[in-house]
């Protein structure tokens, strides 16, 4: 197994002490191998998993040429530069074949779907047409083929329609229903064990003693964990022991592919984590050029790929979303940009921001006059995790940007979708 530090230190520009959030990104994407075990699951169960198979149809879809419309089937031949009237002498609907064929003159009325007549090559809408006494008169303009979907014309036989790598949504389950196809190989999901370090970490149902505080962290990441997917391991608070540290360490090691822990990994903290790390495995301690969740670790124990997070609450979900969302679904087998999006808004109010980091303030984008703009909710600090629960965004202000002016525009990362 390639050690970590020889990965990272082959790309350019990694300063463990200064760290970019862009090569932060590289060198986590160039450590992770995705998990190569699969499961064959029924299609209505494959929901948000990632496809493990080629998907080939062994059947066209449609399985023959048929109506996109309600109206008539008639031969395109026989329409004149004028209207042109017709003999109706049947009905196609769908799922019932009209039996006979078209002669010169004649149609037959379809509806959505039904099977093309023999003979047919056009449908005209039945809004348009005019009826009397079983003659239907057609308008001018009709164009060939007009209305009519052909066999194969959405998936054809022989040609992959999906492939390894594609997340499963609702449109790719009816797509593979669409085929006959009742079940799906899958890749496993990505198991991810998490827990919280600190002394003075109280469990909710606890009384709270002078010094402590709830762990609010383990919640919003078993939130954040839920929306992607993964298999989840909450191993709880572990106290500032060596004993208890080595032990959830080695617990999570051996039963998942990513350990994420908070708290604990800032330059000249008081406790066992860090050390505790590097005892157990390969791990790197990073300073990111960034605000908020400038400390992290990054390694791993075992096979199990870790990620230590600063202890502030705001840092964590920042962190998590910036490095770990990205990372855990990679590891899962997507193939694409996992990375998440980057819109552009106009800055409804100045913004302090210091050149030399890339900051992450939490925003609210609204409307204003039909135009989206974006503001601040306010203070901005790691631990305020109220500011996480009245934004709807993320502001991200780049590396080398300073101080920016209402107006100006600013890229921003909407939270519905993060998962």
């Amino acid at each position: 197994m390639t050690r970590i530090l020889q990965i990272v230190n082959a790309i350019e520009g990694y300063d463990p002490e200064a760290l970019h959030v862009d090569k932060a990104r590289a060198a986590i994407r160039a450590c992770l191998v995705p998990v190569a075990e699969s499961v064959r699951l029924p299609v209505r169960e494959a929901l948000g998993r990632v496809l493990a198979q080629v998907i080939v149809p062994a059947i066209d879809v449609p399985g023959h040429d048929n109506s996109a419309m309600d109206g008539y089937a008639l031969r395109h031949a026989d329409l004149g530069a004028d209207q042109t009237v017709l003999e109706e002498i049947g009905a196609a609907l769908a799922g019932r074949k009209f039996a006979g064929s078209l002669g010169t003159g004649q149609c037959v009325r379809v509806t959505t779907g039904a099977v093309m007549p023999a003979g047919a090559d056009t449908v005209v809408v039945q809004e348009v047409v005019k009826l009397r006494d079983g003659k239907v008169t057609v308008p001018a303009g009709q164009k060939r083929g007009q209305n009519v979907r052909y066999a194969g014309e959405d998936l054809k036989t022989g040609e992959p329609v999906l492939r390894p790598g594609q997340l499963l949504r609702p449109s790719e389950l009816g797509l593979i229903a669409s085929l006959g196809l009742g079940e799906v190989q899958v890749r496993r999901r990505v198991r991810v064990a998490f827990f919280s370090t600190g002394d003075e970490l109280a469990s909710i149902g606890t009384a709270l003693r002078e010094g402590e505080v709830f762990d609010s962290n383990r919640y919003t990441l078993h939130g954040m964990l839920m929306r992607l997917g993964v298999e989840i391991q909450d191993l709880g608070v572990v106290r500032d022991d060596p004993a208890q540290l080595e032990a959830a360490f080695r617990k999570a090691a051996a039963d998942a592919d990513v350990i994420v822990t908070t708290g604990g990994v800032s330059v000249g903290e008081a406790d066992y984590v860090k050390p505790m790390m590097a005892q157990l495995g390969e791990a790197l301690f990073w300073r990111i050029a960034m605000r908020p969740g400038r400390p992290m670790a990054f390694g791993r124990i075992g096979n199990a790929f870790l990620f230590g997070l600063p202890g502030n609450p705001v840092a964590v979900m920042v962190t998590f979303y910036q490095f770990v969302r990205e990372a855990l679904l990679q590891l899962s087998g997507r193939t694409g940009d996992c990375a998440l999006p980057l819109l552009k808004v106009p800055a409804a109010e100045p913004m302090r921001k210091l050149a030399g980091r890339t900051e992450y303030q939490r925003g609210l984008m609204f409307r204003d006059g039909g135009e989206w703009k974006v503001r601040t909710t306010g203070q901005q600090g790691a631990g305020v995790l109220r500011s996480m629960s009245e934004a709807n965004c993320f502001i991200v202000l780049e590396h080398e940007r300073g101080r920016v002016e209402a107006g100006e525009p600013v890229q921003v990362q909407p939270f519905e979708g993060l998962g």
